[in-house]
């Protein structure tokens, strides 16, 4: 069994978490960086980019397949990833952790496996108004092959999902519930086991998008009683195109696999192919290994910072932000949730959100402007999108207040 737990690393010291990130150090348009999009991707630390290094120059070889020592070895390094992931996650075993390629394809699989065997015609699918994209396209992509019908839970003006609403929806026919753990677009921190508990009085499964949550908050399956639950790793610090899925393993059993080749059979015949045990089922193909493996890298990291005191320096973050952009004036926060991740999405006047961003990448400060893959969410606020100031672990207080210094020129400069 390897080491994979949370180690305490107090009093949190950002700008030693800092100096693991060598991209902060440069400057953009003749200032330093200051990197508020994190809620897109977040930046690596070193201890992951050497991991890449070390896997493509100690060990490079592909997984499951050879019986000679480099691939031994790669192997030995993929799946320790695995444990690494299901203490990530608090799944129970490793049959439950299958690797993706992120968030996306984790709901993609579980929509055309788990929704392509159980729904039919006249079925339901909920989903919130607050789901990006890639938790609202698979679904009406299923529905439209089905014939299901897909159900959206409404949202207050706080962007918090309206509850009374949400279990009012409930069918017979209601089989699958399928809402994101944190709003990538307001931060919004959802009340999933909650939701969870109510859907399964009802008999539907939960899949949980948790592409935000994973960066933000201890994630725990077992205690959530989540039935799917998808992150991917370029959220949490990790490389781009990682990603994992966990499932409960009765449901994982019953579903037949999303792709067909490699590493997922255990025999083929021109008759008939023997499809492989969990988790091996549902990874076609020569994976995503360096990544992957790196992957566990960035957890480590995670562990070793300790998830709770990322939080709390976070909410610190949010806090500060907040209250300095109210003080500006002009500035409508889109999105005021009790309960938020350190995501702040506002609006200065009238101002197209495209222009203030761009302003401010001159000065060196990137933030997303837009609508953030939700488009129905935007025009549930009756707007064009929004400035999305998203902030991470190594971001301080002080680059918020260069933000709040570029917005007071953004107003003069477009006013």
């Amino acid at each position: 069994m390897i080491d994979v737990k949370e180690k305490i690393l107090s009093p949190y010291n950002v700008m030693k978490v800092r100096e693991d990130f060598p991209i902060l150090s440069q400057k953009v348009n003749n200032h330093p960086l200051v990197y508020f999009d994190n809620a897109a991707t977040t930046q690596k630390p070193k201890q992951v980019i050497n991991k890449l290094t070390e896997y493509y120059t100690e060990m490079n070889s592909n997984v499951h397949r050879g019986v000679h020592c480099l691939s031994e070895k790669a192997t030995r390094a993929f799946e320790e990833t695995r444990e690494k992931a299901r203490a990530f996650l608090n799944a129970e075993n490793t049959r439950q952790v299958i690797f993706t390629k992120g968030t996306t394809d984790g709901i993609n699989l579980v929509a055309a496996s788990y929704g392509g065997m159980v729904l039919k015609p006249g079925d339901e699918v909920m989903i919130s108004t607050l789901e990006h994209h890639s938790n609202i396209v698979p679904w009406q992509m299923i529905c439209e092959k089905t014939g299901a019908v897909l159900k959206i839970i409404p949202i207050s003006d706080s962007g918090e999902i309206m509850l009374d609403e949400y279990e009012s929806m409930f069918t017979d026919k209601t089989k699958i519930v399928s809402v994101a753990h944190i709003s990538n677009s307001l931060g919004t921190i959802n009340p999933i086991k909650e939701m969870i508990a109510t859907a399964h009085k009802y008999g539907a499964i939960v899949v949980i998008d948790g592409a935000q949550a994973g960066p933000h908050l201890t994630i725990d399956v077992q205690d959530l009683d989540a039935d799917f639950y998808a992150v991917s790793s370029h959220k949490f610090y990790g490389p781009t195109g990682a990603g994992i899925l966990y499932g409960k393993e009765d449901l994982l059993e019953a579903m037949p696999p999303y792709q067909g080749g490699g590493e997922m059979i255990k025999s083929v015949s021109f008759a008939k192919t023997v499809y492989n045990d969990l988790p091996f089922k549902f990874e076609a193909g020569t994976p995503n290994i360096a990544d992957t493996i790196a992957m566990g890298t960035t957890i480590d990291y995670l562990f070793d910072i300790r998830k709770s005191n990322i939080k709390e320096y976070e909410d610190e973050l949010l806090e500060y932000g907040t209250n300095k952009l109210n003080e500006i004036g002009d500035i409508r926060i889109i999105g005021t949730a009790k309960n938020k991740a350190s995501i702040i999405s506002f609006l200065i006047k009238d101002f197209h959100p495209y222009d203030c961003g761009s302003l401010l990448d001159q000065m060196g400060i990137a933030v997303r402007t837009g609508m953030h893959c939700t488009e129905p969410l935007m025009q549930r606020f009756g707007i064009p999108g929004t400035i999305r100031a998203s902030f991470g672990l190594y971001n301080t207080k002080e680059e918020i207040d260069k933000m709040i210094e570029g917005i007071y020129k953004v107003k003069k400069m477009l006013s």
